[in-house]
């Protein structure tokens, strides 16, 4: 019986843990053990449950709250496991997002594709920008291309960051008013080294082909709108959103895959502290000196923890892993009793630009943007502090980051000053957020050349090829099959989903 130790009980660890397991069902001499440093899996997935003093209950997502449907992993494993009926959309008729400018919140203008307007009304109209910001971003389409690509070159070869990029192409404004809370915020990121072809090649890409951003996003949203035409809803089908989670919070997917993979198979509270070899095979050691034989390694923690952890394995990677920088933030979860939230609640989130130099990344309105998550008569928001520019605002205490996050919403929604939560939680995400700056994909790619000369050894997680969940779970799938093939098993599996609808 082949062993492959998978260290790291994150949605990536159980990516590859779970796709081990379904090797050893499909009758493959093969089984797998999950190390864990925490006492729970699912790594910056979690969802509680809370209880209300007046009955009923919270769904709580302290991490990530959702999955897009544009990428078919999460589905695809809901599917295996049973529970893709447990899937449930974003509540779209809720779908506006407000934009901190000032002391108002101002909706993101309807037309408006990740940070490039493709309806001219909304943008005349909105107070959003400037009219010299407005006439900058409209010259988008006279603005030549930086350069044309030679025959072959992709994204990776002409990177720029996303400061550079949308400066150039739409001015200031469209950076610091959309581009850097919407785009950036998604990677918790700084603008100013953030890695374009790392994260969002497409828009490099869209320059190249169409020369303007803004005709790049009008044919998408053309495309889209003719497909939506093409394949229309089936009676009865549920509503498609471009955000999705589970009835019961996002946490349903990693318990699902750990029960898959059998209980008995993960080890929690077990801190791996080396990853050697040992003949022909590997050895983890454990902190508390406990030592694990394995015919192959899976390494599925943050960059910062592997680098330690490989070192012993190969030094340049460790070096490479070193270079990812890594940044901290907190989510703290607020409900409000009702009565003190007069606002229109027909709305997913606020975004806050950094230029508003606020405490707070963004807020999430959780009772309007997924169904059943509060009690009636209960609103129930997440606040989210930390990125780049603010990592010295995560190390203050539990009390302070929760009368930070509360007295921040009741200033944006106008609530009345005193207003006091009916509960609030704290959770730390410790360098948990890799940071994909120039030349991330050049390191990547020479860890990923690097691993392929170490048999029966592969890496995943969010520091490599994307921080979503889906890609989170490819990326261990991928480490799970090249080990697999290193130790003789050819393990395939259907990875469609059908189509969108």
């Amino acid at each position: 019986m082949k062993r492959v130790v998978v260290i790291g009980g994150g949605v990536a660890g159980l990516g590859a843990a779970f796709r081990i397991a379904r090797a050893r069902a499909a009758g493959h001499d093969v089984e797998v053990v999950v190390v864990e440093k925490s006492d729970r899996i699912g790594g910056k997935i979690a969802t509680d449950f809370v209880p209300d003093p007046a009955g009923g209950e919270y769904v709580v997502d302290g991490g990530s709250d959702a999955f897009v449907s544009t990428k078919p992993a999460v589905r695809r494993v809901a599917r295996t496991l049973g529970i893709e009926d447990d899937i449930v959309p974003a509540l779209d008729e809720n779908k506006r997002t407000l934009i901190v400018k000032g002391e108002r919140l101002i909706e993101l203008p309807d037309g408006i594709m990740m940070f490039a307007p493709t309806k001219l009304l909304p943008l005349a109209t909105t107070p959003l920008y400037s009219w010299p910001g407005k006439i900058r971003m409209a010259l988008d389409l006279l603005i030549p291309r930086k350069e044309r690509w030679a025959p072959g070159e992709t994204a990776k070869d002409h990177d720029e960051t996303l400061e550079s990029f949308v400066v150039r192409r739409m001015g200031r404004e469209a950076l610091d008013r959309v581009a850097e809370p919407l785009v950036g915020g998604v990677h918790a990121s700084d603008p100013k080294v953030m890695s374009l072809a790392a994260t969002f090649p497409e828009f490099l890409e869209m320059e190249q082909k169409h020369g303007s951003l803004i005709l790049g996003f009008l044919e998408q949203r053309k495309s889209r709108e003719a497909m939506k035409a093409r394949q229309p809803a089936r009676p009865g089908a549920k509503p498609w959103s471009f955000f999705n989670t589970f009835v019961r919070g996002m946490q349903t997917l990693p318990d699902a895959m750990a029960a898959a993979i059998g209980a008995d198979r993960i080890l929690l509270s077990r801190a791996a502290a080396a990853v050697e070899r040992s003949g022909a095979g590997w050895r983890v050691a454990l902190e508390g000196g406990e030592l694990l034989a394995a015919d192959a390694v899976v390494v599925a923690v943050e960059a910062w923890a592997a680098t330690r952890l490989v070192e012993g394995v190969d030094e340049r990677i460790a070096e490479l892993l070193s270079e990812i920088p890594c940044s901290s933030s907190v989510t703290v979860p607020l409900a409000f009793d009702e009565s003190v939230c007069p606002f229109d609640k027909r709305w997913h989130g606020i975004l806050v630009p950094l230029v508003e130099q606020r405490p707070l990344l963004a807020v999430t309105l959780s009772s309007s943007k997924w169904p059943d998550r509060t009690p009636a008569g209960r609103v129930l928001m997440r606040g989210f502090i930390g990125g780049p520019q603010n990592q010295h605002l995560t190390e203050a205490s539990d009390e302070d980051l929760i009368e930070t996050t509360r007295s921040e919403i009741v200033r944006m929604l106008g609530m009345p000053e005193d207003a006091k939560p009916v509960f609030a939680r704290v959770y730390r995400w410790a360098g948990g957020m890799p940071q994909y700056t120039l030349g991330h994909l050049d390191r990547v790619e020479e860890i990923e050349g690097r691993c392929a000369e170490i048999p029966g050894f592969g890496m995943a997680g969010s520091a490599f090829r994307g921080v979503g969940i889906p890609n989170c779970i490819e990326s261990g799938e991928r480490a799970a099959d090249k080990v697999l093939r290193e130790l003789g098993i050819e393990h395939a599996e259907d990875r469609s989903v059908g189509s969108r609808r």
